[in-house]
């Protein structure tokens, strides 16, 4: 049998009109893809790619997750679930393409912006099983979170490591950075997480620049406290995602940051 041939079978049973209609012997379970293999990614790699970014506009991606291959409907899903995707050959989507799936996560209350930006939470990735004209299904290969319906795609490309800065001077004093949030719009950090701050390639930082996080006690006449040292890991135009290599005390939202030259 060939793989054309394979396929054309599957998407019958999987995406056909009357699918849902066949009486089968089988009990009304989920239909499970290929079992999920083993990332040849390593785990510096993997925390990277399901790390934290910060948007202050929504993304504009179109492709989105549209639901699971079941018999019941579900929201979340987990590696061996299939999931749909909103576009097939006509939206140029083909077997074998990999995708990150992201969700914005912003307040309820305000529209994104650079008052109230969101953080972009990597769900996971995955590659896509079958393809029609107008669906896709796909498993999931690595999941970060729950991968949920309508969380949105994005081209999979696994991220680079960057290499630690050698500069590790003090920071210029008065140029500080803030601390604005991390993953899932937390507020409090330690060591081994990551967080969003307000400086990036505009400001001149670049991936691995090293950084000096501080805590103002709001005393008069104390200095700033150095509680954390954290590393670039992603870089924006405005925005750059920090990890935290080593802490003495909780890091919060509103801490300041230097980048050491």
């Amino acid at each position: 049998m060939t793989s054309s041939t394979l396929e054309q079978r599957v998407l019958s049973v999987f995406l056909g009109a009357g699918a849902m209609l066949v009486a089968t012997s089988l009990p009304a379970l989920a239909q499970r893809g290929p079992a999920p293999t083993t990332t040849a990614l390593s785990p510096e790699v993997v925390s990277l790619a399901c790390a934290p970014t910060i948007a202050y506009e929504r993304p504009t991606a179109s492709l989105r997750v549209s639901g699971g291959q079941e018999s019941v409907e579900r929201v979340t899903h987990a590696p061996g679930d299939l999931v749909t995707i909103n576009a097939g050959t006509r939206g140029g989507i083909s077997v074998g393409q990999e995708f990150y799936t992201r969700r914005v996560l912003a307040s309820s209350v305000e529209g994104v912006g650079r008052n109230n930006p969101a953080t972009i939470r990597t769900t996971g990735w995955i590659r896509v099983w079958a393809v029609d004209e107008d669906m896709s299904l796909a498993t999931i290969s690595h999941a970060c979170d729950s991968v949920d319906r309508d969380d949105y795609l994005e081209p999979f490309t696994a991220p680079t490591v960057p290499a630690l800065s050698t500069a590790t001077g003090p920071p210029e004093r008065g140029n500080y950075g803030l601390v604005l949030s991390g993953q899932d719009r937390r507020t409090q950090f330690g060591s081994g997480d990551y967080l969003l701050i307000d400086r990036g390639s505009n400001q001149g930082v670049t991936p691995g620049a090293r950084f000096i996080v501080y805590h103002d006690k709001k005393v008069p006449g104390n200095f700033l406290f150095q509680i954390a040292e954290a590393v670039a890991v992603d870089v924006k135009a405005d925005t750059a995602t920090l990890h935290v290599m080593r802490a003495i005390d909780a890091i919060s939202a509103g801490d300041y940051v230097g980048m050491r030259k």
